[in-house]
């Protein structure tokens, strides 16, 4: 396959490693110059994904003199840049979709968003527990692709597939989006309970109680709960909300130990998609009638108008109602 990876960061750099490992002609466009030029010069993209090693057969680019080609695309691109960079996609019959967020406007699924700006493609979703620097590293993982073309999904797992990188299948398109989108604000939850000092106690019962407020927005559009019980879902959880290496869990530790989210989003240097993300499952979840309190408190604390501490005797002091989908 020859393999358009669209963003110089991170995880566009670790993907692009493991299509080239995988025998693929690979380029990376992005828009950093210094990304883009360490990657180019140093075959190291020494600011987003020190130490390792580019193979001189990657091509770099800069989307401004890049033109469209090849067989896939696949967007490694914040949230928020998605739309930015559509135009550059459009004309590609396979795209793939690894970035995980919602975006702003009314289609805020990054899946419909694409599919909307490229009616002629094939979009596949790809999810799982997959930090950046162990799938550099092989570190064994999976992942899944999600596709309403079965075809697609699977051309999008045999480009992947690799010894130390499973990649499985599904149709359940927006179960496995919505799933990788709102680990991130549960990761920021849990990264703030480990900075209040709280223990394991409280962890488990934080993330169990997570999974649940993300599978019920997901079922309230028509997803399946074992998206959630799964790959996309538990397993990318567990990963993103207990991992130093996450960026997500760094915001949550740096709130929970009274630090403002500004100071900790300049140390941190990257985008940690949870941060947005809060705010627009929120919009979601009141337009579908869902009570989504953890994530609500998350917003209120990085906004400033809740302590951490605060945060967490507001949700333990809720009624209890009996357990499952429908208790909150």
């Amino acid at each position: 396959m020859t393999v358009t990876v669209l963003g110089a960061g991170s995880w566009g750099t670790a993907l692009a490693l493991v299509l080239a490992r995988n025998g693929h002609d690979v380029r990376i466009v992005g828009r950093e110059s210094e990304a883009l030029g360490s990657l180019r010069l140093a075959r190291e993209n020494s600011r987003y994904l020190p130490g390792f090693v580019v193979p001189e057969n990657v091509l770099v680019e800069d989307i401004s003199e890049s033109e469209p080609g090849g067989d896939m695309c696949l967007i490694a691109v914040p949230s928020a840049a998605v739309d930015q960079i559509l135009p550059f996609v459009s004309s590609y019959g396979l795209v793939s979709i690894a970035s995980k967020g919602f975006a702003p406007g009314p289609l805020r699924l990054l899946s419909e968003v694409v599919g909307a700006a490229c009616p002629g493609s094939d979009v596949v979703t790809v999810s799982g527990p997959n930090l950046a620097v162990e799938l550099a590293q092989g570190v064994p993982t999976v992942a899944v692709a999600a596709s309403q073309n079965p075809s697609a999904a699977d051309t999008v797992r045999e480009t992947l597939h690799c010894r130390t990188y499973r990649v499985y299948v599904s149709d359940d398109v927006k179960g496995v989006e919505i799933a990788g989108s709102l680990k991130n604000v549960i990761a920021i939850a849990a990264g703030m309970s480990d900075g209040l000092g709280f223990g394991d106690n409280t962890k488990g019962a934080l993330l169990a109680r997570g999974i649940n407020e993300m599978a019920r927005l997901g079922l309230a559009v028509g997803s399946r709960i074992e998206s959630f019980m799964g790959i996309a879902g538990v397993g990318d959880l567990y990963a993103t909300a207990n991992s130093k290496l996450s960026r997500n869990y760094r915001v949550g530790h740096g709130l929970g130990t009274g630090r403002p989210l500004r100071s900790v989003l300049e140390e941190i240097g990257q985008v940690a998609e949870g941060v947005s993300t809060a705010d627009i499952a929120l919009h979601m979840a009141s337009e579908l009638g869902v009570d989504m309190p953890i994530t609500d408190v998350v917003k209120q604390v990085m906004k400033g108008t809740l302590k951490p501490r605060d945060a967490v005797w507001l949700l333990m002091e809720r009624t209890p109602k009996r357990e499952g989908l429908l208790g909150v």
